[in-house]
């Protein structure tokens, strides 16, 4: 990155982060009372020991009041323990941001959080590894469950990226690269989707079970070597406790152990493109679980799928189990577009050719539901209408790229397709409210 300067002596490469302010973007001074010592930051201090530093200094009467009372806006409580792993890993995210660091300690904090989420994922594979479990010489994803195939076929792209960023010297980007994977697709899907495998002795799940595990080990393995230059002493101790096979290649360190690298057999499109709807269908009915009262919102309910396609509906049939799981439904059923409308349910459109429903037990009626939809499609109407109009400005074809006219383009077309979905959609509402309407003359 051109604002990190870099130089070489004698063949090592050394490299000067921006330099750091604090949260305001204020230089640090003295004066100000707003330098942060980076040991504070690891070890943790209280309010009376920044200000018992400042005392110790050589600032004069009102200069040392100024400090103090700057310390007491920024840190009321002190400063929490975030450890050097948390602080490094701070630092790295923070090098995208300009040519200056401002340095919020809550942002060095939320890291610490995540150090402890590393550990939960960590304690949860190992719960169900076993003592005796032996890691795998060979992963085939083929004769994997879906969600299996998926995480490792995400985790290539992770690789993919980080080594790609570190070569750049894009730090920044490594470490965000890193940390989604670890949040959003370890932890937050794969680590919830794989559960049922492990709720019950149901022999179906057997091999599922079997598969879940070496995908688990596999993933913290190469998970822990792909954030150790990031956070070296967390990932160290917990890739120390992650089961080994015993023989002689195992190293006695993760600092010894090859940095991660693509398997080309582990990238699958098909099942990353299944995911994303899959995950899109799940997003939208956490939406509308959102409405229902907050001591209802645990319960599990039922949904219902609106499928337009074969396509859509064949998916949504075959992964039933992972939306079912990471939606908290009791049931999912398939619909299509002349079934009768689910009575009582909220309704969200994912895409052009999928709409879900989620049962609320009466707490949302369909005529609130249709006008939120029609409030929506007004929405998206008038962006319609503005691409139009600037579609036909004149002199837009000579002046506006060649690519921007494509984008916009693309724009327009899913603009299209979506009111359509939602003018479906509220269709099917409506077909829900003649039915009670008809319930009611009767």
């Amino acid at each position: 990155m051109k604002w990190i300067h870099r130089f070489t002596l004698n063949c090592l490469q050394v490299y000067l982060h921006p330099m750091i302010r604090d949260a305001h973007g204020r230089k640090m001074s003295k004066s100000l009372g707003n330098v942060i010592d980076p040991l504070e930051v690891i070890n943790g201090i209280t309010l009376e020991g920044l200000q018992k530093r400042l005392e110790e200094g050589n600032l004069d009467p009102t200069e040392l009041e100024v400090a103090k009372d700057g310390q007491r806006k920024d840190f009321p409580n002190g400063i929490p323990e975030c450890g050097a792993d948390a602080l490094r890993f701070a630092l790295v995210s923070y090098t995208a941001q300009s040519d200056k660091i401002n340095l919020d300690i809550q942002r060095v904090v939320g890291y610490r959080q995540w150090c402890n989420k590393l550990w939960n994922a960590v304690r949860f594979a190992m719960s169900k590894l076993g003592d005796d479990y032996t890691p795998p010489t060979n992963i085939v994803p083929d004769v994997m469950p879906f969600c299996c195939r998926w995480i490792l076929s995400v985790l290539n792209k992770a690789v993919s990226k980080t080594v790609s960023s570190l070569d750049s010297y894009e730090f920044s980007d490594a470490a965000t690269a890193v940390y989604s994977w670890w949040q959003f697709q370890l932890c937050d899907v794969f680590i919830e989707a794989v559960k049922p495998y492990f709720a019950s002795d149901d022999p179906k799940f057997a091999s599922a079970r079997s598969s879940a595990q070496d995908t688990l080990w596999v993933c913290l393995d190469n998970g822990l070597r792909l954030l150790h230059p990031f956070m070296p002493y967390v990932t160290e101790e917990l890739w120390q406790r992650l089961p080994s096979s015993g023989d002689s290649t195992r190293k006695d360190s993760i600092m010894l152990c090859e940095y991660p690298s693509v398997v080309e057999c582990w990238t699958n499109d098909r099942v990353e493109s299944e995911m994303d709807m899959v995950e899109s269908a799940v997003k939208s009915l956490r939406s509308l679980r959102s409405l229902m009262p907050a001591k209802e919102r645990h319960e599990r309910r039922a949904a219902f799928a609106l499928c337009r396609t074969d396509a859509d509906e064949e998916i949504v049939m075959s992964h039933e189990l992972e939306i079912s799981t990471l939606a908290t439904l009791s049931s999912l059923k398939v619909l299509r577009e002349n079934d009768a409308a689910p009575a009582g349910c909220a309704v969200s459109v994912v895409n052009k050719n999928l709409s879900v429903y989620l049962k609320l037990r009466g707490t949302l009626n369909a005529e609130v539901e249709r006008e939120k939809l029609k409030k929506r499609m007004e929405e998206l109407q008038k962006q319609h209408d503005t691409l139009t109009k600037m579609f036909s400005a004149s002199g837009y074809q000579e002046k506006v790229p060649p690519h921007i006219r494509e984008e916009n383009e693309a724009k327009l077309r899913t603009l299209t397709q979506e009111i359509l979905s939602f003018e479906e959609a509220s269709q099917h509402l409506e077909r829900e409210i003649a039915a009670e309407a008809s319930a009611n003359d009767e």
